[in-house]
């Protein structure tokens, strides 16, 4: 596993499944590849473009909290439903953390900001983090996470696991769009 990744991403050790772990770690690896962002930007940049120039918060602050709201949100899940509506955790962790690993393509910077870039006004983040997780060898259920945590995924019937991502990025987005109007 890539430190930088590692470093960007300490909660990839929760994944207990090494094989998902490294294929995880590797889509990370590949979107910093392609992507004109660096580990450092993503700790600086905003984590969206659609809260203008007011947002503090930066894009790796956000996605950690997601993967933290929605980890815990399993747990829960499963200490309360056991067998009634069990949560795969590595699979909920996995996709709470590749979800928006497309921003990355679709993303650029412009005079030290980022905005949209050409790619990403052709393709949003959840096709190209589904495009970058299956090139890793991503499972199905975890690229569904991608494929379906932002509007996109209304369209479509939603695992447990997608539905808990869903929920953990919104809840840490729409009181910031919100309050910045």
């Amino acid at each position: 596993m890539n430190q930088q990744v590692l470093e960007l991403w300490p909660e990839l050790l929760w994944i207990k499944d090494q094989d998902l772990r490294e294929k995880t770690a590797k889509t990370w690896e590949l979107a910093l590849e392609k992507s004109v962002l660096t580990p450092e930007d993503l700790n600086t940049i905003p984590f969206t473009l659609l809260c203008g120039p007011d947002m503090k918060v930066s894009f790796m602050a956000h996605k950690r909290c997601v993967v933290h709201v929605a980890r815990d949100a399993g747990e829960k899940m499963n200490d309360f439903f056991k067998t009634d509506l069990p949560v795969d955790m590595d699979v909920l962790i996995a996709g709470a953390i590749l979800a928006d690993v497309g921003k990355l393509l679709e993303y650029e910077l412009k005079d030290g900001k980022s905005v949209q870039g050409k790619y990403g006004k052709y393709l949003r983040h959840p096709f190209s983090g589904v495009s970058l997780a299956e090139q890793c060898g991503v499972p199905a259920e975890v690229c569904h996470i991608i494929a379906t945590h932002a509007g996109e995924g209304d369209m479509v019937k939603r695992t447990t696991e997608a539905f808990v991502v869903h929920h953990a990025d919104f809840m840490t987005f729409e009181p910031f769009k919100d309050r910045l109007k």
